[in-house]
């Protein structure tokens, strides 16, 4: 059964060793961040499972660690086999730093990757999955938004990419499962939209529950032309 549910975008520039000078630029959506994972944590869920885009999917155990060694210092996070690809790392120092911050057990824990390319159907059977593993279930959902928000975006400006995250934002701050479950690949695709995959996760893993009782998006913003979210949802 599915108790809490949090979303939190991915990039290494998340993690201030990373980010170096510029780490200040980001404290705003550290902030949103430990919020809606301190909210997961408190749910107190017998499992925790964390999901987010790769290029291929893939199931890790609770001690898997990351390493964002190729975007800067040998950041390790974890305490297993540097396994995790670049949206788990992420997720696993969230939850790591708001482990150290509250001092409160974490549940066991569990890693999905799922492909950023994976259909709408196969994301929502993982999402339904996840939700049925245990008798109290959350998920820790890593997904960005379009990277094509602004001139300096990765993917330099799209026309559509501002109206697509504004869709994602009102569907998180909403709790609104069946717009998560039509977002398209190829519209996806062509927005440079990482998350799609991993939020078609939390609509599958959503629509197999009652409507969330307590929905909060904190961070909506793209501060380097990629849309970027903080939001929970509680049931």
């Amino acid at each position: 059964m599915l108790v809490a549910a949090a979303v939190c975008p991915h990039p290494p520039l998340l993690v201030p060793q990373i980010a170096g000078a510029a780490a200040p630029e980001l404290d705003d959506l550290r902030a949103a961040c430990a919020a809606v994972v301190g909210a997961l944590l408190d749910a107190r869920a017998d499992v925790l499972a964390v999901v987010g885009g790769a290029d291929a999917a893939a199931s890790f155990p609770g001690d898997a660690a990351g390493t964002l060694r190729p975007w800067g210092p040998g950041v390790r996070i974890g305490p297993g086999d540097p396994v995790l690809p670049l949206s788990l790392t992420i997720g696993r120092w969230l939850l790591e730093r708001a482990h150290a911050s509250s001092g409160d057990d974490l549940p066991a824990l569990r890693f999905e990757a799922v492909g950023f390319d994976a259909p709408p159907a196969e994301c929502a059977a993982l999402g339904r999955r996840l939700a049925g593993s245990a008798g109290r279930v959350a998920l820790l959902v890593m997904g960005d938004g379009s990277a094509r928000r602004t001139e300096k975006a990765p993917g330099y400006i799209h026309p559509g990419a501002v109206p697509y995250d504004e869709m994602i934002a009102c569907a998180l701050a909403s709790g609104d499962a069946g717009r998560l479950l039509g977002l398209d690949p190829g519209e996806a695709r062509e927005l440079w939209a990482a998350g799609r995959a991993a939020l078609q996760v939390l609509g599958g893993a959503a629509q197999a529950a009652p409507p969330p009782a307590a929905t909060e998006l904190l961070y909506d913003d793209a501060p380097y032309g990629v849309g970027y979210f903080a939001a929970r949802w509680a049931w």
